[in-house]
């Protein structure tokens, strides 16, 4: 297995078909113009290649380095996902195995990530990769700006 970031248009595009079984309200251009976009702020985007040819992308990561005054230099992880036919074999904890060490590598003190309250399966493989549950997260939308 390799591990690898996604900093051209044409590896963003390969990871699509993995991140859409996560993010499914994106197309792929849509996808890789925010991947992009979101670049220029930090966010980075991981995914880890099978090495039997031909090669294949199973698991995708977008994660960003941040600093606050609660937790200090901490990595979070965006998204985290492992293409539905490959589920179970070892892939996601790879990649979070990776994420782990880059951000000890990146001075990061912590890891953190939000989950839907409906992924039940993600909320058992993180509380078997060691992490914990350590609040909730509240959300709400704006009105759009008055022109």
């Amino acid at each position: 297995m390799s591990i690898h970031l996604a900093q051209t248009p044409t590896a963003i595009a390969q990871c699509f078909p993995v991140m859409v079984q996560l993010r499914p309200h994106l197309t792929e251009p849509e996808f890789i113009e925010q991947v992009l976009r979101q670049q220029t702020a930090g966010y980075r985007l991981a995914y880890l290649e099978t090495p039997v040819p031909p090669p294949q992308i199973v698991a995708v990561a977008g994660f960003r380095i941040a600093e606050n005054l609660a937790w200090g230099q901490f990595l979070y992880v965006d998204d985290l996902v492992t293409l539905e036919t490959t589920r179970s074999q070892g892939y996601g904890h790879q990649l979070l195995t990776w994420l782990m060490a880059y951000a000890q590598e990146h001075h990061c003190t912590q890891i953190h990530l939000d989950s839907g309250v409906m992924r039940h399966q993600a909320h058992k493989f993180y509380l078997n990769q060691g992490l914990i549950i350590t609040g909730y997260h509240f959300a709400a939308s704006t009105p759009p700006p008055q022109p």
